[in-house]
């Protein structure tokens, strides 16, 4: 019967238990764990300069070679600790092997926190003799636990979103785990060997058993500071909005400058793309788009100094454009079936002849209102109509362009007279021209039904967009009443 897996990789971190760890799975027949292999100042145990034959500097010239080395060592299975400090380039290749199995060892991050700082204090890393403890307390610095929390969570989630992506499993441990024997022994079974443990190693000992009230000089203050640590996720909003991935046939670049444009679809294309064709002396037609990505790679190499920009655009005003342009127009550009399904489905009152003079502000105002609705729902993946470019997050959109570019520039619609000739000026242009304004919203514009109802919505739909980009209220005049 072929074996399960060729390796294994204990992905963990300082001061979660790993060393014990490592000596139950040691304890097994057949079964090595080759310490903290790819360390950058050691190979496998402190002090040690050589691992199954290779150097430091074999290791450093190609980390690959080592860890064939571990796969191909003798016996059922090898594996060895990796934490996120250690060689970043070994990282990869192990997450994507299906054939290495990963055991994920966490502990309580206040803990190991409290664990790491006493360790640096008194230098004891391992305890094998409890007449030896150096006991030692610690102040406890919120600000540097906080950091420390950030880093070990978002690692965390990164591998666990690399597993699901890779369609992958994990054997998922806790510091608490380590002295469970039924725990480890499932550990085993877990990788296909036959071995069992029949006791705990017990070589090593805890070094620091106490409350962590006891561990730090300042405990109330540590008390207060955890009190404000969300531990729950009170203001957090789940994502369910589809990701983007890269337009890249959709961006533009000027047809002389070293300018290109990676649009964020808001209503301001048209305005961008005239300026881009002004700034050269020539017409839209001359633009430079509907490329792929070899081809984009070719301009960017063949245009030195180049800059790359995108354009924001306030959310509320984005989806107020997309709203007229899309769902309460009929003619060319409209969605008419996305528009029926509001119409027909979810009684958004849109009429069916916008033209009609009886559509009034105050109606405009009531069917933007249940458009906004519908977004909240559609961009939460409650609907069955796509999450449309016009009116996606545009942090989304975001995300997608800097998977394949990373813009130079994130311009803003407000800013975009001063904004767009001193970026001329940059890549040479002495008089570069002003870019013009946009069309007004047809049939009304958004200051004519602005309220503070139409901007707490709003907010609410694109929660996260206001976050990162720091958006206010649109209008910053005292809100009126469209009725």
């Amino acid at each position: 019967m072929a074996a399960k897996y060729d390796y294994f990789v204990v992905l963990a971190a300082m001061r979660t238990g790993s060393n014990l760890l490592e000596a139950n799975l040691n304890a097994l027949d057949s079964v090595t764990c080759h310490g903290e292999a790819f360390n950058p100042h050691f190979a496998g145990n402190l002090q040690s300069d050589t691992l199954l034959g290779l150097t430091l500097e074999d290791r450093d010239a190609d980390p690959m070679k080592l860890l064939k080395a571990i796969r191909t060592a003798p016996g059922d299975i090898n594996g060895f600790r990796y934490f996120e400090e250690h060689d970043p380039r070994i990282l990869k290749p192990v997450l994507n092997d299906h054939r290495c199995a990963k055991i994920i060892l966490t502990r309580n991050p206040l803990d190991s926190y409290l664990s790491l700082k006493i360790a640096r204090t008194t230098q004891q890393w391992l305890l094998k003799n409890v007449k030896r403890r150096v006991d030692a307390q610690v102040t406890f610095d919120a600000q540097e636990f906080l950091d420390y929390l950030e880093q070990v969570q978002s690692h965390q989630h990164m591998l666990r979103r690399h597993l699901q992506k890779t369609g992958q499993s994990a054997f998922f441990i806790s510091y608490e785990d380590l002295t469970e024997m039924d725990v480890l022994n499932g550990l085993a079974e877990w990788l296909g060997v036959k071995a069992r443990l029949t006791r705990l190693d017990d070589t090593l000992k805890p070094q620091n058993p106490a409350p962590a009230v006891s561990k730090v000089t300042n405990p109330d203050n540590m008390t207060r500071a955890l009190a404000d640590v969300d531990q729950f996720g009170l203001h957090h909003t789940s994502r369910f909005e589809p990701q983007r991935g890269a337009a890249v046939p959709q961006y533009v670049a000027a047809p002389k400058s070293a300018l290109m444009y990676l649009p964020i679809r808001n209503g301001l294309e048209a305005v961008i793309n005239q300026w881009l064709a002004d700034l050269d002396g020539g017409k839209t037609g001359d633009l430079i788009t509907d490329r792929n990505r070899k081809q984009i790679r070719a301009w960017l190499r063949n245009h030195t100094g180049h800059r790359k920009f995108t354009v924001l655009r306030h959310p509320l005003a984005r989806a107020h454009t997309a709203f007229c342009q899309h769902i309460l127009s009929t003619g060319p550009g409209s969605y008419k079936m996305v528009r029926n399904y509001l119409r027909n489905r979810l009684k958004v009152p849109i009429p069916g002849q916008v033209r009609d003079t009886n559509y009034s502000v105050a109606q405009h105002r009531d069917a933007f209102l249940a458009f906004l609705g519908f977004l909240r729902l559609n961009l939460n993946n409650q609907t069955p109509i796509r999450v449309d470019g016009t009116w996606c997050s545009q942090s989304r959109v975001l995300d997608g362009i800097s998977g394949f570019l990373l813009p130079d520039l994130i311009l803003r619609e407000e800013d975009l007279t001063t904004a767009l000739p001193a970026l001329a000026r940059d890549i040479g242009h002495s008089n570069p021209p002003k870019p013009s304004t946009r069309a007004p919203d047809e049939p009304f514009t958004l200051d004519q039904i602005y309220d503070a109802e139409l901007e707490a919505l709003a907010e609410d739909v694109y929660q996260h967009d206001y976050e990162v980009f720091g958006f206010g209220a649109w209008a910053p005049v005292p809100p009126r009443d469209a009725k």
